[in-house]
C-alpha cells in the first residue's frame, strides 16, 4: 500500500465511524433539503442510489423526482467499469445487486444528467471520498466527457472533514446536500477539459 492509499484507508476508517454515529442518531426527514434542490431540476434525468449500511437515505427525494422525470439507480457491470443506470420507480420489483444494493429486476438503462452520489466523506472544496472502487469517478468522467453532468453528494453533516487525500482521477462534486444545508462548488459540470 503506497502513502496515498494508506491515507485514504485511514480517512475511510474515521469517516465510517462518524457516518455510523450520524446514522444512529438521525432524525426523520433527512432528505428534505435534497428534495428542495431537486425541485429546481424537475424533469431532468437523474440517478440516485439505493442506500446500504449507514448511508443517508435519498429514496424520499428520488420518489418525488420520479413523478416528474426519469430516475435511475446504479448497476455495477464489473470491477473497473463505469456504472450503468437503470430506471427506478417507487414500489417496483427489485433484486439483489453487488455489494448488497437493490437494483431493478428488469434493466432499462439511460444516461442521467444529475447524479446523487453516496460518499464516505467530503470536504469544503467538493472533494469526495468513496469506498475505493472508483466506480463513481470513472462514471462521472465518462458522463462529463459527453455532456454537462451535475454531481450532488448526499451526506450527513458529520461526514465533512477539513481536507481529503485526493488524486487527479477523483472526480469533484458540484454540490453537497446534507440534512441541514446545501454547499455549492462553482466548477463546470462537463465536458472535462
Amino acid at each position: 500500500m503506497n502513502g496515498l492509499d494508506a491515507q485514504k484507508a485511514a480517512a475511510r476508517k474515521a469517516a465510517f465511524a462518524r457516518r455510523k454515529a450520524a446514522f444512529d442518531t438521525r432524525m426523520p426527514g433527512a432528505a428534505g433539503r435534497l428534495s428542495e434542490v431537486l425541485a429546481g431540476y424537475r424533469g431532468v434525468p437523474l440517478a440516485g442510489y439505493m442506500p446500504i449500511r449507514t448511508e443517508i437515505d435519498p429514496l424520499p427525494a428520488m420518489a418525488e423526482a420520479a413523478a416528474h422525470g426519469p430516475v435511475g439507480v446504479p448497476v455495477i457491470s464489473a470491477a473497473g467499469q463505469p456504472l450503468r443506470f437503470s430506471r427506478w420507480e417507487p414500489d417496483m420489483a427489485l433484486k439483489d445487486g453487488p455489494f448488497g444494493a437493490q437494483i431493478p429486476e428488469k434493466d432499462d438503462f439511460f444516461d442521467p444528467e444529475i447524479l446523487i452520489v453516496p460518499l464516505v466523506a467530503f470536504d469544503g472544496a467538493g472533494g469526495r471520498l468513496g469506498y475505493g472502487g472508483g466506480f463513481y469517478d470513472r462514471t462521472l468522467e465518462g458522463l462529463r466527457d459527453r455532456r454537462a453532468t451535475l454531481a450532488i453528494g448526499f451526506a450527513f453533516d458529520a461526514q465533512e472533514v477539513e481536507a481529503l487525500p485526493l488524486e487527479p482521477t477523483d472526480q469533484p462534486l458540484n454540490m453537497v446536500v446534507t440534512e441541514s444545508r446545501v454547499l455549492s462548488f462553482p466548477r463546470p459540470a462537463g465536458p472535462s477539459p
